[in-house]
């Protein structure tokens, strides 16, 4: 049996943290030239206009990315050591890889639909439903233990929706949303190494590396923003990487491994569970943003802005260790 060169990793973090880090001093130029820009305003502490590239940066890098291991794939000239799982993993996945990408686009595509128009809530959820329901028909679906496939579409659009919102919840706070992806793709790509799913494991430290790349420009000063392109695909990559894995199989030792996405995302929705929470108990509609977040909250306390990101970074790191107990 050939082992998996678990240096490529590494090459595919490194790869998407340079192609990152060139497309987002490609797009702040773009967005300046193009107006695509967060103006000062209400609950805004910025003064001056910002770049929205971030989802256009990360959308770019993780295209060339996934369009170059592709093509070099296909061109016969990686090792057998390489090239033999890849090619069974996009064999078994062609279709879930396909709706993926195409899941992808369409959210990133709604989140620039978000910052450009600023739609009510109504629309903007149904199209997140669609694009949700378009992944769970390529395959990408939570079965867990359920017999019904209509359960499977169910509990699937759910978590997608979940996962999108409570990201965009997060995006508040300079580099706090890019943060705290970026340590959840690591952990969803380290649960992937060990069930030997090489193609997931590869997609998330693709993921993990283009988020990195965008958090120079964000934090701790900002030059560029996710907007809601970037934090709507950020949130569809976390949902997809947290059901690719299929966290309970067979050969499981751990029945409570199914568990192992809460802890995490874990951040993210202990931030939005608190959120809702408030908001519903103040009767205040849900999607109105207020400064009730996590983070306002250590601020609130006397932490500066970026110390109080960190705290969040750090609470989600450990989280994600917990995670690992439950291999």
């Amino acid at each position: 049996m050939q082992l998996f060169p678990h240096g490529l990793y590494w090459v595919c973090w490194t790869g998407s943290f340079l192609l990152c880090v060139m497309a987002v001093k490609f797009w702040i130029p773009w967005c300046l030239r193009h107006n695509w820009l967060d103006q000062p305003g209400h609950r805004k502490i910025h003064h001056t206009p910002i770049a929205l590239a971030g989802g256009l940066a990360i959308g770019t890098s993780l295209l060339v990315v996934l369009m170059g291991g592709w093509c070099l794939l296909q061109s016969g000239q990686l090792p057998s050591t390489l090239s033999n799982p890849l090619t069974y993993g996009f064999s078994e996945r062609l279709l879930q890889v396909m709706g993926i990408a195409l899941g992808a686009m369409l959210m990133l595509v709604i989140g620039l639909w978000d910052d450009r128009y600023q739609p009510s809530a109504g629309p903007k959820l149904l199209a997140q439903i669609g694009v949700a329901l378009l992944v769970a028909a390529s395959g990408v679906r939570i079965t867990l233990f359920m017999e019904a496939v209509w359960l499977h579409y169910l509990v699937t659009c759910f978590w997608i929706l979940l996962v999108v919102n409570a990201c965009n919840f997060a995006d508040n706070m300079n580099g706090l949303c890019s943060g705290l992806s970026a340590i959840s793709a690591l952990f969803f790509a380290i649960h992937s190494m060990t069930q030997d799913h090489y193609l997931v494991a590869s997609l998330s430290m693709v993921i993990c590396g283009c988020i990195c790349g965008f958090i120079p420009f964000n934090y701790p000063r900002a030059s560029s923003f996710l907007g809601d392109a970037g934090s709507h695909l950020i949130g569809f990559l976390m949902a997809i990487t947290s059901i690719l894995p299929h966290f309970y199989g067979e050969n499981d030792a751990s029945a409570w491994v199914v568990l192992a996405p809460l802890p995490i995302l874990g951040i993210f929705l202990i931030d939005m569970t608190w959120v809702v929470t408030y908001r519903l108990t103040h009767r205040l509609p849900i999607y109105r943003g207020d400064n009730n977040h996590l983070s306002h909250q250590l601020v609130a306390r006397g932490f500066p802005a970026p110390v109080a990101v960190g705290l969040l970074w750090l609470a989600q790191a450990i989280l994600g260790g917990l995670s690992l107990m439950l291999l």
